[in-house]
């Protein structure tokens, strides 16, 4: 009896370990999964469509802007009481699934390294650092924008170090290390939300000293900057 009563024990020890290992293991692995979705599930393109559908069933009342702000989750977690999910305000995949939208994994960040990522968040940093968190994702959209457009330099790096092209590179506040938020407000900018509509130009009315963008067209004003093409 005491040698079948050690095997037991030794048993549900054992099982117990990997149960608590395999646990352990799903949680990482689901948090991985949910961490490596999430720019996927808050992208602008991916937030829109989701705005889109909310509205024409009733759910959502604000602007079809991709902004994922309170209005947006309150949507969101509407729909997902409707039909049983968990509310949680995430247009992740059971949610779209229930609403017919198809996810790709593929953004457009995919386009860019670390290093790239790097010098966008501390462009963000050193030049928008006071300013709302639209603002912030403006100032790299900018960045990108200009990227795509042959007036100028095809390439990030080429784009920001365009000789007169951002002031904080010449004043020294480019040199400033970035927070988490200039991070996440590049990774925005570069996973599709673009808050001022694909403007190549920003500027402060109340400090801009060059003649020339008062020509430009104004796009839209977040914060002190106004976005202008």
């Amino acid at each position: 009896m005491k040698k079948i009563l050690v095997i037991i024990l030794i048993c549900v020890a054992t099982f117990g370990g990997v149960c608590g290992i395999t646990n352990a293991f799903v949680m990482q692995n689901e948090q991985q999964v949910i961490a490596t979705a999430s720019s996927v599930y808050t992208s602008y393109d991916h937030i829109k469509k989701v705005q889109t559908k909310l509205k024409q069933w009733g759910y959502y009342t604000g602007k079809v802007d991709g902004i994922n702000g309170p209005l947006t989750v309150a949507a969101i977690k509407k729909f997902q009481r409707k039909y049983g999910l968990t509310q949680d305000g995430i247009a992740g995949p059971l949610t779209c699934a229930k609403m017919g939208i198809t996810v790709s994994n593929s953004t457009s960040s995919s386009n860019y390294n670390n290093n790239d990522l790097y010098l966008l968040a501390k462009i963000v940093y050193s030049e928008a650092r006071g300013e709302p968190y639209a603002g912030k994702v403006g100032v790299a959209a900018v960045c990108l924008n200009r990227v795509k457009d042959s007036r100028f330099p095809n390439t990030l790096s080429g784009v920001i170090y365009q000789p007169w092209a951002f002031t904080a590179i010449y004043d020294g506040q480019f040199n400033l290390e970035p927070d988490s938020t200039s991070y996440q407000a590049a990774r925005d900018a570069m996973n599709g939300w673009d808050p001022t509509y694909g403007s190549v130009y920003y500027y402060n009315p109340a400090t801009a000293t060059s003649s020339w963008i008062w020509n430009t067209k104004k796009v839209t004003t977040i914060g002190s900057h106004v976005f202008a093409v």
